[in-house]
């Protein structure tokens, strides 16, 4: 794994010790030797991840990451504070700065190259998200996501046998969020899961006598629905061998025993607000690939999912000699209601029209809007009668009901509808298309509200 660390502290010693370090295990190093500096580097230098020193001549470390977590163009960078003091004081004050860990001086090569390598792997995932996030709101598709604040409780699951470590925990997150305790390893793994409300931390025993701590952890990590979960593992000194294995594991966070209870809070919150943050992009991108392949009037697929989509599944079909078929539907009369109530009341017509389409389809149907009044229905192992009957059932449901677009307005709409099946391995999308789209002219020349098959 390579990245760009940026390295701070006033004594031109631990500079150089860090970089040599680093620079062995082949990261890039960038420095700094004050607050300032540290602030510009980061401007000019973009890093991946910054180790801090806390104590430094005028802005000190604190400050530094105060300001960095401030700024929504810095406030994803991972920042580790490394500082000679090991009170936790001193830890909480930099957590509530928004720092994402800690390394003590003399610094242990073992828990540095973890650490960094930890974060570093989620501000590369982060960085895919906003990435995608930000080239779909250049195009207007969505709002960038923002760090969320800590006013909503946290969902944390935690997994540990021991009644008084549960207490003190339970204890110390009170009133800040809602925590689920499981013994059993694999009620803990049922409940992360399927619950309906995802967990936003899991935290875990490392040492628990009844269980193996880090299986549970290869659990969580190997899991669809918990693979991104942050997880915060609980140790006790003298399991410093396997604190190593989880965090090469995935693992996120860690506290030592005894746990001070105002760092777990500010441990808790940290993981959470970033597991919420996210969150959030992700959500984004889904929410951009949902918009660059639905209309937004109707919710149903656009041309572009449905060329792709026909695409990969008529090659399927051709292949293992399936039968499929494709209709063409076009309401009639469409500018005559635009015309005479207005474009609010054709759009509500289509809204309706879509859903009485969708009444007619199984889950496997594709429907999509191709056009202003436009759909095409993609009807995947339904032979040519079968289509044609499903065409005229859907007829009739469209045109025998009134719609409502209005407060006691309602007028009649009707469709016409093309049908054409797969030819053999001979037939392309383009070619079935053509063959419905003709077939939708012929019922609009003979009379509309009709169903017609194309030609052979």
């Amino acid at each position: 794994m390579t990245a760009r660390v940026l390295v701070v502290d006033d004594i031109i010693a631990n500079v150089r010790l860090l970089e040599a370090k680093l620079a062995a295990e082949y990261f890039e190093v960038v420095t700094a030797m004050n607050g300032l500096d540290a602030l510009d580097a980061v401007q000019r230098t973009k890093p991946d991840i910054i180790l801090l020193d806390v104590m430094m001549p005028g802005i000190d470390g604190i400050e530094v990451c105060t300001r960095l977590k401030a700024n929504a163009a810095t406030q994803h960078i991972p920042i580790i504070m490394v500082t000679a003091l090991d009170q936790p004081e001193d830890r909480l004050r930099g957590l509530r700065a928004g720092a994402d860990d800690f390394l003590t001086k003399p610094v242990n090569d073992i828990s540095l190259f973890c650490r960094v390598k930890s974060l570093v792997r989620l501000k590369m995932l982060t960085d895919e998200l906003r990435v995608r996030a930000e080239t779909s709101g250049t195009v207007g598709m969505l709002v960038r996501a923002e760090m969320p604040d800590q006013n909503r409780e946290g969902n944390v699951l935690l997994v540990d046998t021991r009644e008084s470590s549960v207490e003190r925990i339970q204890a110390a997150l009170a009133g800040k969020h809602r925590v689920t305790v499981a013994a059993d390893p694999q009620k803990a793994v049922d409940l992360a899961g399927s619950a309906v409300v995802p967990f936003e931390l899991v935290i875990v025993s490392l040492g628990a006598d009844s269980f193996d701590g880090l299986r549970l952890v290869s659990q969580f990590r190997s899991y669809e629905a918990t693979r991104q979960t942050p997880i915060l593992v609980v140790v006790d000194p003298a399991e410093q061998q396997q604190l190593l294995r989880a965090l090469d594991m995935g693992v996120n966070d860690y506290l030592m025993r005894p746990v001070d209870r105002q760092e777990l809070l500010a441990r808790v919150n940290t993981q959470v607000k970033r597991w919420r943050y996210t969150e959030q992009l992700r959500s984004s991108v889904k929410a951009s690939i949902e918009m660059a392949i639905t209309d937004p009037l109707t919710g149903l697929y656009n041309r572009r999912y449905l060329e792709t989509h026909l695409s990969h599944l008529m090659e399927s079909y051709v292949n293992r000699g399936k039968i499929l078929s494709v209709l063409a539907i076009d309401a009639d009369y469409f500018k005559a209601i635009n015309d005479s109530h207005g474009h609010d009341a054709g759009d509500t017509v289509l809204r309706e029209l879509s859903a009485r389409i969708k009444q007619s389809t199984r889950s496997v149907d594709l429907c999509c809007r191709t056009g202003g009044e436009e759909f095409v229905l993609i009807l995947p192992g339904t032979d040519l009668p079968a289509a044609v009957a499903i065409a005229d059932r859907m007829r009739k449901l469209i045109a025998n009901k009134p719609f409502t677009i209005g407060p006691g307005k309602m007028i009649h709409v009707t469709v016409s509808i093309g049908v054409s099946s797969l030819e053999g391995v001979e037939d392309t999308p383009n070619r079935i298309l053509k063959r419905a789209d003709e077939a939708l002219y012929s019922a609009k020349r003979e009379g509309r509200n009709r169903v017609e098959v194309a030609a052979a």
